[in-house]
């Protein structure tokens, strides 16, 4: 696979465009997932052509519709920064993105937990920064998070676990997707969907089963729509023992009974938080390997991303 096209907040690589002419460089953001993701850099507050370095803001009203104001001084930047994003937007379509990384707490990028003062200055509600809500809004389906949800180990193989489903649908919508294809594509998601919602597994199961029944186009948007969804919810240590205990049936009339006793004693282990998710996941790989079980050979849940990343090392 050919890197992916990520949007990320300018400042994250390091580049001095902050208000006080700062970064914010994230060494993991630009060394370990730059091997695997191609950054698309984005700073809302130059691009709309504020200078560096230039008066700090924040935003001030409503969380519905907050204004971008500077502190002290009280310029409004709002409609410059909304045509802005408008016209950013459109540009964006063209990247063909799978994700966006975000830099938290900003009133111009942030997309949860922003500061919103009312107008004698006293803090109020939060709520989201004026580009990062207009890319949710436009982008409803590409996976998103902030550089201070990154530091979240369940929060970051979420989000970094969703970039790489969301980009093979997208090489399957390039290719032109058939019925076909896309019962495959369930079919190899099938577990992992399970470790992140058992509602929106049935949901799907469904979907699929009457695929033939429905116009591919609404088929098509119907599966995404619920699987980003699904997807969006975190694999907890109880859905992630379910699924665990899911696959050790296809292995039951493999394994001498010390073998199952052990697989058994690892999942446990995981269950009870002794050891993370890859312990108990490397044996049953290996049981995958050993006796060549061909449904779970094609299941990503075993291999949702490049396993250099280590992001099950901490879940």
């Amino acid at each position: 696979m050919d890197k992916i096209k990520t949007g990320i907040s300018s400042c994250l690589l390091g580049n001095k465009v902050r208000y006080d002419g700062g970064h914010k460089w994230d060494r993991y953001i630009t060394e370990t997932l730059g091997q695997y993701l191609e950054w698309v850099p984005v700073c809302p507050e130059i691009e709309c052509g504020l200078p560096v370095p230039r008066q700090a803001m924040h935003l001030i009203g409503s969380p519905d519709s907050p204004r971008l104001v500077t502190i002290g001084t009280g310029i409004d930047h709002t409609d410059r920064m909304l045509r802005w994003s408008k016209n950013k937007l459109i540009e964006l379509e063209k990247e063909n993105l799978s994700g966006f990384i975000f830099k938290s707490r900003s009133p111009s990028s942030g997309i949860g937990g922003i500061k919103i003062y009312t107008p004698s200055g006293m803090q109020g509600q939060r709520g989201k920064g004026i580009f990062g809500n207009a890319f949710l809004q436009h982008f409803p389906l590409i996976p998103v998070i902030d550089d201070g949800r990154m530091h979240n180990p369940s929060l970051r193989d979420n989000f970094i676990e969703r970039v790489f489903v969301y980009k093979r649908w997208k090489q399957l919508t390039d290719k032109g997707m058939t019925t076909r294809s896309l019962v495959m594509f369930h079919t190899e998601h099938k577990l992992l969907i399970m470790s992140h919602s058992q509602k929106h597994f049935a949901a799907l199961g469904r979907l699929v089963a009457h695929a033939h029944d429905r116009a591919l186009h609404e088929l098509q948007s119907e599966y995404i729509n619920l699987l980003m969804e699904g997807l969006s919810l975190i694999a907890t240590t109880k859905k992630n023992t379910n699924v665990l205990l899911h696959m050790t049936g296809y292995f039951k009339k493999q394994l001498s009974s010390d073998e199952k006793r052990e697989l058994l004693e690892l999942i446990d282990h995981y269950h009870k938080g002794y050891v993370p998710l890859i312990v108990p996941l490397t044996l049953i790989k290996h049981y995958v390997r050993k006796f060549g079980e061909p449904y779970l050979k094609k299941q990503y849940y075993l291999n949702p991303h490049p396993v250099d990343l280590m992001l099950r090392n901490h879940v």
